[in-house]
């Protein structure tokens, strides 16, 4: 019976879990980055030309920016005002929902050398100064420096920063630290190829090239998505999103089958039975434990019957 329980599984979690979207595959060939909202709206941002790009979830353009030099795009949260940072042009610059410019930042007259840059709110951004070794929050609706705070990090491979509830997050290639404002480190960890911060209400998530990880202060950092073959992933507030082969894929936040991590730490067990998809109390039950002699025509029918309501509200859930 065995071998009929897994092709079962398999086909749910093949038909319920992954969604192949209709985006053009010249499309996404050279994409750099990409960054979905929670309207399911995709930005893709290619390096080679500097182009950043809209699209709804059926491949449809929806604007389109032509840069000069390379931006870095915080996130795309909020779709209205979309902020852009650039360290080469020492500006930052914010659009709004048809990839039209309505604000820019000049750091060069005020400033040394920006590295980072967070835009806060629509008030309020946190500058890395890199020439002063300093942290300074901004007010730049009125021109005004609110705070200054000596932080004296290294900027090597420097990839994002975030600031939420008066503690400061610094993310480089291969490393996440969290300090306080008086340059006090509560947090370090270590990761591979970081890209950027995303915060979800009270929830910090780092997404690296392959993989998104959450920050909890109990568990450190621990692994919510994955796929080693993938080329870009993101996520919004319904779905993980990865382009893999020059396609792209959705995956449904609840019917994902996350893939078991090569290494966990020890301090982890749970993050690993959450992985697997199976609970702690069956993986140590013998066949005879969990089947009944006689029963097991019962036992196939009934699954069957499982499989197809609960397959059935897994794709309700994808076409909505």
């Amino acid at each position: 019976m065995k071998p009929v329980y897994l092709l079962l599984i398999f086909v749910f979690c093949s038909s319920a879990a992954q969604k192949v979207l209709p985006l053009d595959t010249l499309k996404l060939k050279e994409a750099k980055d990409m960054l979905a909202d929670d309207y399911g709206n995709l930005y893709i941002y290619k390096s080679k030309d500097f182009s950043f790009t809209k699209y709804d979830s059926l491949g449809k353009q929806l604007g389109k920016m032509m840069l000069t030099v390379p931006y870095k795009v915080q996130n795309v949260q909020n779709p209205l005002n979309v902020p852009l940072f650039s360290e080469n042009a020492q500006e930052m610059k914010f659009v709004d929902q048809n990839m039209n410019e309505i604000q820019r930042i000049d750091f060069k007259q005020k400033f040394g050398f920006i590295r980072m840059a967070y835009a806060e709110d629509l008030q309020q951004l946190w500058l890395l100064d890199d020439s002063t070794k300093r942290l300074i929050q901004y007010n730049f609706r009125n021109d005004t420096t609110i705070n200054s705070y000596p932080f004296d990090i290294s900027f090597e491979d420097l990839t994002d920063m975030l600031v939420y509830e008066n503690k400061i997050y610094i993310l480089t290639r291969n490393h996440i630290r969290i300090y306080t404002p008086k340059f006090e480190k509560i947090f370090e960890a270590p990761l591979v190829n970081g890209k950027r911060f995303r915060r979800e209400n009270d929830t910090i998530l780092v997404i690296t090239n392959n993989s998104i990880l959450k920050y909890s202060p109990e568990k450190g950092m621990t692994t919510v998505f994955e796929d080693p073959e993938a080329q870009i992933v993101d996520k919004n507030i319904l779905s993980y999103f990865e382009i893999n082969g020059n396609k792209l894929y959705l995956y449904s936040l609840e019917k994902v089958k996350k893939p078991k991590q090569e290494k966990q730490p020890e301090s982890q067990p749970e993050i690993i039975q959450e992985s697997t998809g199976k609970p702690t109390e069956n993986s140590e039950k013998k066949p005879d434990e969990t089947q009944p002699e006689g029963k097991s025509d019962h036992t196939l029918e009934q699954l069957v019957e499982d499989v197809r309501e609960i397959q059935t509200e897994g794709v309700e859930r994808l076409t909505n």
